[in-house]
């Protein structure tokens, strides 16, 4: 599949114990499906062919004879398909039976892995007819036939090697030491299961913690393929529980007795950046356990589907995360207000979105200091950009906080500073825009200065990503606490709290939201109203947001960005404003980066942070021409 993306399912296909002819046309007519989706790894669960449940059926030559039949029809079925599927049968090896997945690609069996760890315990009595795998690698006549046996084999992609497949099967992802670890530190960056786990009350839950954390400490995707109610029940049930996970995250699973297939694809070049990421994680590739095979396509995705807004949860999880967010927020702020000893918190509002998100944040710092909101001083700047709109938004804000209020115009001294550098007024170019910003925070600074203060930061991570502050002017404050919140995420927090607080907070900080992001550095337009509307200008703010977290979340290449954006946003954008927008993004962010080596402190609340001192170690001279030249000929 394109862009290292890899198309997965897990199927529970109706069975008859100990019928492995009837076991293997179900599975035959699975495979055609998903081979018509383009499925590409196809997992089937425990002991499928004979079923989990055969007992001491398991000992007869007869059912032993007939699941190898069986398997060499499914085999026989890959044949001329880009797929690799793993199916599960009892082999006999050397006097001894075995529970094993069996590795079928191009119309052969690659591989027979044994399973490592055997229940014995409970329900759960494979030991009464399974030994162990055996150490080493050994092999195995299938018919006119020989196949690698070896618990440890990695199946990859001959085309492309980091599509590596490794397998373990049900008890041996419960164990302590599940190989699963093993196979991942040796390259594998797929881990299949094939499991029969019965179901009982909560185990559903353990299991998905189970296979999410092995999947995240990993680092890989995981594709786990239960047993399902074709079983028998005389003491157990089984309900088909097919669970997809990548990195941590489950991509996709089947209701329990539903016997649907779970279908996902995995993004394998995602798992390999965050490989590359963490030293912590020791990769020792032995290449001796490596089987090749040919089952990667070229085709589109078609499951996978990316948010939009990626920094920002959907659902119930939002309102969880905005509360959590804040208190992060607010307790980083407090512990630099105590350590510092500050009298009081110093903070420019203009009544826009970042500015009245920092107001919020330092009221909660003060009361979980149990200071006085008197002591955060409060300052409206107006200058000549300045509308009615905002300038009441950011007085009403303030008011209805409780802090000190502080007006103090800035349009007088600014024109005292162009008549002293000679600078014509009439002249709105960057020295007219800039000049405000750079005065503003002199008078914050001032003013901390004069009251034993801390000037609190306002701008938000996507501003610093584009570089869209003044150098030195609200680039700079002494703790900037939005430091690490995206602009989209920015107007969450604003609505969460607004909701939170109620009353007249409530209504003004909808007013806010309601309200053109823009640096209000150039004058209304006749009517009053806000001209320099900050998206019109550098781009959507939505988009930004979603290449920032392609590009450093993601390690997504320009090319995997775009084929990734127009899925996304098919519906809102066309092409060639996404690609617009996007050789513009690279470009912003390599320029300005000198901007983000020299920021103040600012609390880390997600995943990416553009600190030099937490995520990003940049240079500022770093060139872009790799990424904006690979952009500019999509």
């Amino acid at each position: 599949m394109k862009h290292q993306f890899l198309k997965v399912a897990a199927a529970s296909p109706e069975m008859k114990v100990a019928d492995p002819a009837f076991n293997a046309k179900k599975i035959v007519g699975i495979i055609e499906e998903q081979a018509e989706k383009g499925t590409e790894l196809l997992v089937f669960p425990e002991l499928c062919l004979s079923g989990y449940t055969c007992g001491d059926l398991f000992l007869q030559q007869t059912l032993l004879d007939g699941c190898l039949a069986a398997l060499k029809t499914v085999a026989e079925a890959t044949k001329g398909k880009k797929m690799l599927v793993f199916v599960g049968l009892p082999v006999a090896f050397e006097g001894k039976i075995y529970n094993c997945a069996a590795a079928v690609t191009g119309g052969k069996v690659s591989g027979v892995i044994p399973k490592t760890h055997l229940p014995n315990y409970g329900e759960f009595y494979e030991a009464r007819y399974f030994a162990p795998a055996p150490e080493g690698s050994h092999v195995l006549c299938i018919g006119d036939e020989y196949a690698y046996f070896d618990r440890n084999f990695i199946v990859y992609d001959i085309h492309r090697p980091e599509f590596a497949v490794a397998c373990e099967i049900c008890e041996d992802l419960w164990t302590s030491e599940s190989p699963s670890g093993q196979h991942c530190r040796h390259g594998a960056t797929v881990i299949v299961n094939l499991s029969a786990s019965n179901e009982t009350i909560g185990k559903r839950e353990y299991r998905k913690t189970l296979i999410a954390a092995q999947s995240g400490k990993n680092l890989c995707a995981y594709v786990y393929a239960d047993a399902g109610v074709g079983e028998s029940t005389s003491d157990m049930v089984f309900a088909g529980n097919n669970l997809i996970y990548e990195n941590g995250v489950c991509l996709a699973e089947s209701l329990p007795f539903s016997g649907e297939t779970a279908e996902a694809e995995v993004d394998v070049g995602f798992l390999l950046h965050e490989r590359r990421k963490l030293n912590t994680f020791c990769q020792n590739t032995k290449k001796d356990d490596w089987l090749d095979a040919d089952f990667v396509g070229e085709d589109d995705l078609t499951l996978r589907r990316f948010p939009q807004l990626p920094f920002v949860p959907q659902g119930k999880e939002l309102e969880k995360r905005c509360g959590l967010i804040l208190s992060m927020q607010s307790s980083a702020l407090a512990r630099r207000l105590s350590h510092t000893h500050s009298k009081t918190a110093v903070i420019g509002v203009s009544g826009g979105l970042d500015s009245s998100l920092a107001l919020l944040v330092t009221c909660r710092a003060f009361d979980l200091l149990g200071k006085d909101r008197g002591d955060i001083i409060a300052l409206t700047m107006p200058g000549f950009g300045t509308s009615l709109k905002t300038k009441n938004n950011a007085l009403s804000i303030m008011q209805a906080a409780g802090v000190t209020i502080r007006n103090v115009p800035i349009g007088g001294a600014v024109n005292r500073h162009f008549r002293d550098i000679e600078h014509d007024p009439e002249n709105r170019d960057t020295v007219y825009e800039n000049a405000q910003a750079r005065y503003r925070t002199m008078v914050l600074m001032d003013v901390a200065n004069e009251t034993g203060g801390l000037v609190i930061g306002t701008g938000d991570m996507s501003e610093l990503a584009l570089g869209w502050c003044t150098y030195n002017g609200d680039h700079m404050s002494m703790y900037a606490v939005n430091s690490s919140v995206p602009k989209t995420l920015v107007k969450s927090l604003v609505a969460y709290e607004a909701k939170r607080l109620g009353g007249r907070m409530e209504v003004v900080l909808k007013s806010v939201l309601n309200t053109e992001i823009s640096p209000e550095l150039l004058p209304p337009d006749e009517t009053g109203n806000i001209a320099q509307k900050t998206e019109d200008i550098v781009g959507p703010y939505e988009l930004h947001d979603f290449y920032l977290w392609c590009f450093l979340r993601r390690g997504y290449s320009p090319a995997k960005t775009l084929y990734i954006a127009e899925r996304t946003f098919a519906e809102k954008y066309d092409r060639e404003t996404l690609k617009k927008w996007l050789v513009s993004f690279y470009k912003r962010f390599f320029a300005q980066q000198f901007k983000r080596n020299c920021v103040p402190d600012g609390v880390k609340v997600g995943s990416v942070s553009l600190s030099p001192r937490a995520d990003l170690r940049m240079p500022s001279d770093a060139s872009a021409s790799l990424w904006v030249r690979e952009a500019e000929k999509l």
